[in-house]
Parts: C-alpha cells; structure tokens; sequence
C-alpha cells in the first residue's frame, strides 16, 4: 500500500512531483505561499487543513493524543467499488482509499464523490484501518502545482511550458485568481504576460492533458504596469 504516515522520512513535497504529465496523477514543485484561493474547502478537521494549498503543505501532528497521526496515499483511480477507490500507486503499489459522505473532496473546486472518476489521480489523507484500507478525511483529486512559464495568452486559456512540456491551462470563470508577488490573489489576469515565471495550482483533466487554473503566482514584481 502506498499511505504512510507524517512520520515517515519520506519528503512528500519531492514524493508529489511525481509525474501527471506522463500520464500519471498528481504533479508538485513545492508549496504555493499562503493566501485565500478562488475556489476550494475551506476548513480544517484534527488532522489538519482541507483546501487545496493544504495537500503540499508540511503535515500537523495532532494537538489531541487520541486523534492517530494522519497517512497519505496516491496514484490513478483504477476502479471505484462502492465507497472505496482502488489506487495504483506511481510506485507500482496498490491503496485502496475509503470516501464517506464525511470526506472533503477537491477538484479544482470543493465538490462531493461523485465527481470522482476513474481514471482520476487522487491524494488522499486519512487514517489507515487495520485492514490496511485509508479512510480518507480529505481527497485530492487531480491536483497540480507546478512551476511554468507563460508562452500564450488568450481570452479562455493560458499556454505554459513546464520543462520540456507545453501544458494549456483552462481560465475558469469565477475561479481562477492570480497573485502578483505577495498581494492577495485577484480576480484580475490582465496583468499577467507572456514571458513571465509563474507556479500554478489547478486540476488536471485526464481526458486531454490540459489543467484547470485556480490560480496563477507571478513573482514580486511581475504585472506592475508602468
């Protein structure tokens, strides 16, 4: 099985780069900075934050010693019996994840199960059952964050480059923000240009590749009109 616990030395940062674009699940270069996003759950439960920055931040250890310490699992949804998700993992491990009507689910946007697919990549946090199934507190599904630079703008889309990969990003109306340097992230995208680093949180969609954008971060400096 794939979960493991926030003790494990295992760098969860560097164990979520692993590779969405190569057809796998989940894609991260380290955390966003903190900030209000345009769309998500917002909340936290005893075994830490559920909106989407939360996945790649540094996991809470319960305050309270009778909340056990919460387990990771990840990969490709290979089928959905009931409740339960089947997962391949990257590393060729298998999980299997149980979702509840409890369960916080994103993708790109806080949602319920039933938008969960197969097909979809989840990360999922909860708490491993001794029969060595996580159920699942908050779910995933699809999330990127990545470093990329903006080739193309248009009016519905923004095209990126991510090393040696061209990405299309989805502008989603009434979702996606961008953050200029350290100011709160905004509905405003006229200041993005092409040319421009940026780090990117969205949804992946499996049926083409493409990622829809919750938000855009350029860095301190970058859209200031002159």
């Amino acid at each position: 099985m794939s979960a493991y616990r926030t003790g494990d030395p295992l760098d969860r940062r560097r164990f979520l780069t692993a590779a969405a674009l190569r057809g796998a699940t989940v894609i991260g270069t380290g955390a966003l900075s903190a900030g209000a996003l345009g769309t998500g759950v917002i909340g936290a439960t005893a075994l830490g934050a559920v909106d989407a920055d939360a996945a790649f931040a540094a996991p809470i250890r319960p305050l309270d010693p009778a909340v056990a310490e919460s387990a990771f699992a990840e990969g490709r949804i290979t089928a959905i019996n009931h409740d339960v998700l089947e997962v391949a993992g990257s590393y060729g491990d298998h999980s299997r994840v149980r979702v509840t009507n409890a369960t916080s689910v994103w993708k790109a946007r806080a949602t319920t199960a039933a938008d969960i697919e197969t097909g979809d990549g989840v990360y999922a946090r909860g708490l491993p059952l001794p029969d060595g199934t996580l159920a699942a507190d908050a779910v995933w599904v699809n999330i990127v964050n990545l470093h990329a630079t903006i080739r193309g703008i248009e009016k519905t889309r923004l095209h990126l480059a991510h090393g040696q990969h061209e990405i299309v990003g989805n502008l989603m109306a009434q979702t996606t923000s961008a953050s200029y340097g350290d100011a709160s992230p905004t509905a405003d995208l006229s200041r993005l240009t092409i040319g421009q680093s940026a780090q990117v949180l969205g949804a992946w969609r499996p049926s083409d590749g493409s990622v829809d954008l919750v938000r855009v971060a350029v860095a301190p400096g970058a859209g200031r009109r002159r």
